[in-house]
């Protein structure tokens, strides 16, 4: 049984690789300097990456109501909890590597640890509870958001009244939501096929095949069955290509939006907003002109000269 999967799973869970690989991709154009700087944080890329997460989030509550259809298989359940909430820690030490003030700490596979536990009195009972759980958690925010929950150890619960910095946010409340309402629509199918097969009319769903189907030895199915080591390696992959690629052709500065942002932040620190445009505006076009950035592919590297270029700038344009 552990073998034997349901292909539309499969194939939806591929459908959900495609498109994050894909918003990934997306992503990296605009660290590395290919695409605008604010492009993942435009509101269609957003609905895009949420949208990816609830697809992620209610497969898998699916898939975990049809894994413990008959009972709770415990050693199975633990498991598969472990190679997740190892994965999801794989994660946080990766990303504090590369974005030692933006590390991922309650992402998607944190959150889909979290929220497998908390759907298990779920997954034998009827489908309506794990419905309204699922409510429960997704209307959360909007009714218990509290700055009592800003603090940083609290703030996975997803009640705070800001959102941290980090590169990967899917916290308890509302995406739990997602996973348990998998699980309602798993519970649902299960007891429409109980009622049917008791009254004469049907049978409960098929189990899948252990023998794959040609069509589901196809490269959807295949995703949709590794999905979680694809997760693991394809941002690593995509930034080591855009890595090569920026040795191989640098990606031109973006000037406004170099200056949008280096004076937003100026100005954020206390700077006087002209001081701050002239000193950006400034450093933008000197990186340009002294091509100091040219086959600079480490981003702290990038970082420390483009810094001392605003020094001079600032020193510049600060005096009277």
């Amino acid at each position: 049984m552990t073998q034997r999967r349901w292909g539309a799973l499969d194939a939806a869970r591929g459908l959900a690789v495609v498109a994050m690989i894909v918003f990934h991709s997306i992503w990296d154009l605009s660290y590395f300097g290919y695409a605008p700087a604010t492009l993942p944080w435009s509101a269609p890329m957003r609905l895009f990456g949420h949208s990816i997460a609830f697809a992620f989030l209610f497969v898998a509550g699916v898939a975990l109501t049809l894994a413990h259809r008959d009972c709770i298989r415990w050693r199975a359940f633990w498991r598969r909890f472990a190679i997740v909430a190892g994965a999801a820690a794989l994660v946080t030490i990766g990303t504090y590597v590369v974005f030692p003030s933006a590390y991922v700490f309650f992402g998607i596979l944190h959150c889909i640890a979290a929220a497998s536990l908390l759907a298990l009195p779920f997954l034998r009972a009827p489908w309506p509870l794990a419905l309204v759980a699922a409510v429960f958690f997704l209307a959360g925010p909007e009714l218990f958001a509290s700055p009592a929950f800003n603090s940083n150890w609290l703030q996975w619960l997803g009640l705070s009244t800001s959102e941290p910095m980090t590169q990967d946010w899917r916290p308890l409340f509302p995406w739990t939501g997602a996973l348990l309402l998998g699980v309602a629509v798993g519970r649902a199918i299960l007891s429409h096929g109980e009622k049917a097969g008791a009254g004469g009319e049907g049978v409960l769903p098929q189990a899948p095949r252990l023998v794959a189907t040609s069509a589901e030895r196809g490269w959807l199915f295949f995703l949709g069955r590794h999905s979680l080591i694809i997760y693991l390696a394809h941002q690593p992959l995509l930034f080591a290509l855009f890595t090569a690629l920026v040795a191989l052709a640098p990606p031109p500065i973006d000037t406004a939006d170099f200056v949008a942002s280096c004076e937003a932040r100026c100005v954020e620190a206390g700077g006087k907003r002209k001081i701050c445009y002239d000193g950006c505006l400034c450093t933008a076009l000197e990186a340009v002109r002294s091509k100091a950035l040219e086959g600079v592919t480490d981003e702290k590297e990038r970082g420390r000269r483009l810094d001392e270029i605003a020094q001079r700038c600032v020193d510049r344009y600060s005096k009277p």
